[in-house]
């Protein structure tokens, strides 16, 4: 298909103006992990620091159980009014969720009162989180070129990338001017709160974002009820997207969220080089994620969807125990790079293949379902299940086995999916309205 410089302009400005979200979003969920034990003194204080940081995680662990419930709501929402709507939506609650972590005393100012804000203000991210990611997903696989859809959809989490950069090189710049007693007692809000102050800029890009195509020439339900009984018509699409979803969002949380708790607090490593080996994860990321979709677009999703979680299945823990015998920031690096390169593969062919296989009603909903799914049973807890095994075990490669098993689950998912992806083209060549369709 040969694009006009207008069109081609048209849409980067739209790739660009919805992936600002996901920026903030990243961004935030990014800050909490990074500073996750100085916010664990300042709202959940204890004398036993792992005390103190496991509270904090799990904190960040109980918002992802209300990813599931914001798919199903938000996502419903979206594919009713619209993507440009419902993703303002999303939107105004994740900001409502970053300003509560940035603006919230600490608990020696109003003692009990601190958490619970906090807590609340986690489960309102996990709300949005739910739809915001498969909104902005399904946006850019609707607005794709023929053929490019896996490069076009990349640039989803290839927003989240360029967050945690930003994130990671603002918490080197801090940890590099402020004394650590200053960082564990104020500066880890600085940049919560400069995420805050960005906040007015993405409103405005989101605003002008336009609808989709796709979106307007599609058969909608009217009522979310009606979409309830899409979803669950398809909770087998459902079911196996959760699956494969396992592999990519495990990687994640590990290489980004839960890499300077483990460099500092399991390897012993300087605050400093683990921030530094994020930075290059974040570009790993970057880099990795348009190749994967584009390497799918090309061969097909299938192939970088296997070989991906066997390859990451024999090599994590071998390079994980090399990295806990002696570690160093080499070999931090090293092993953090490796595991980048598997995420980018396997979710720039993973994110489109999803897309794909889920019905046209209830893509937004179904997709976030899934993705949120796993997100809360994999993703969401593994800094809490890393840091918990580490400290049971005293061995610090073990969340190598916790990834084993996310990928384990989504090969199974792989070969399920095939019968799927059919039944969902099936499903789609006749195009059925919401009542037809919630007998099948």
């Amino acid at each position: 298909m040969s694009l006009t410089r207008e069109d081609r302009k048209r849409r980067i400005g739209n790739v660009f103006r919805v992936a600002t979200g996901n920026f903030l979003e990243q961004y935030d969920f990014f800050v909490y992990g990074v500073y996750a034990a100085s916010i664990g003194q300042a709202f959940f204080p204890s004398d036993n620091e792992f005390a103190a940081t496991a509270k904090s995680f799990a904190a960040f662990a109980i918002s992802f159980l209300m990813r599931p419930l914001g798919a199903v709501i938000l996502g419903s929402y979206i594919d009713r009014v619209g993507r440009r709507q419902g993703l303002i939506v999303t939107l105004g609650l994740m900001a409502v969720g970053t300003l509560t972590l940035g603006l919230t005393p600490g608990y020696a100012a109003i003692g009990i009162a601190a958490p619970i804000l906090i807590v609340l203000g986690r489960l309102l991210q996990g709300f949005s989180a739910g739809a915001e990611l498969g909104g902005v997903s399904i946006y850019l696989s609707e607005i794709a070129t023929p053929g490019r859809k896996g490069f076009y959809t990349s640039w989803q989490s290839g927003s989240q990338q360029v967050a945690v950069v930003f994130a990671a090189l603002l918490g080197a710049v801090l940890t590099a001017i402020l004394a650590p007693a200053d960082m564990k007692a104020w500066g880890w809000r600085v940049p919560v709160l400069i995420g805050c102050a960005i906040i007015p800029l993405i409103f405005w890009l989101r605003g002008s974002l336009e609808e989709t195509d796709d979106f307007k020439r599609m058969h909608k339900a009217r009522r979310t009820s009606e979409v309830m009984l899409l979803l669950t018509a398809n909770w087998a699409v459902v079911l196996v997207g959760m699956g494969l979803v396992a592999t990519t969002t495990t990687l994640f949380y590990f290489v980004t969220i839960y890499t300077p708790t483990f460099g500092t607090q399991a390897l012993h490593l300087a605050s400093s080089d683990v921030l530094i080996v994020t930075v290059c994860v974040g570009l790993s990321n970057l880099i990795w994620l348009p190749i994967g979709g584009s390497l799918s677009d090309r061969f097909g999703r299938l192939p970088l969807l296997t070989v991906v979680p066997i390859l990451a299945i024999i090599t994590a823990y071998p390079i994980m125990a090399w990295l806990a015998d002696g570690p160093t920031f080499g070999k931090l690096l090293t092993a953090e790079l490796m595991l980048s390169a598997y995420f980018g593969l396997y979710n720039g062919s993973m994110i489109p293949y999803l897309s794909e296989i889920v019905p046209p009603h209830v893509r937004t909903a179904g997709f976030s379902l899934a993705y949120s799914l796993a997100t809360a049973v994999f993703g969401g807890v593994t800094p809490l299940v890393s840091d918990y095994i580490i400290h049971s075990t005293g061995n610090t490669a073990m969340p190598a086995l916790w990834l084993g098993f996310a990928c384990l689950v989504s090969l199974a998912a792989v070969a399920a999916s095939r019968g799927v992806a059919r039944s969902t083209a099936a499903r789609a060549a006749l195009d059925m309205p919401a009542k037809r369709a919630s007998r099948v």
